[in-house]
């Protein structure tokens, strides 16, 4: 299925929010590109509910903004809902992001906060 894409990108950067504590904060922005693949499918797991991924493949034209900061993308919001973003394939002056699984912000929040005492 090919298609347009308009919408909401979002950009990790790691900034310190109390002295030597770093966490992840988030900056969206908005791409225009075109769908490449869209596709989903269920994965089962430990939960009750299987969890959907999506294998859609979204093409986006870059600003010198995204073609710098490429790696921190986290997810894109598509169909109105934020999926985490698998990989990025810079092929300028597109990148090419596959998504995965519905981006959970609490998780991902959680796992990248950094610093403090180590509590060992």
């Amino acid at each position: 299925m090919g298609g347009k894409f308009h919408g909401t990108v979002g950009f990790a950067e790691m900034k310190e929010t109390a002295p030597g504590v770093w966490t992840e904060q988030i900056t969206e922005r908005t791409y225009f590109g075109d769908i490449q693949r869209a596709q989903s499918r269920s994965r089962g797991g430990q939960s009750l509910n299987n969890n959907i991924v999506n294998d859609n493949r979204i093409s986006i034209v870059a600003d010198p903004y995204a073609n710098e900061k490429y790696p921190a993308i986290r997810y894109v919001i598509y169909l109105g809902t934020k999926w985490q973003v698998n990989s990025v394939e810079a092929n300028r002056p597109r990148l090419l992001l596959v998504l995965g699984e519905v981006y959970n912000e609490q998780t991902s929040r959680a796992s990248r906060e950094v610093g403090g005492s180590s509590g060992v």
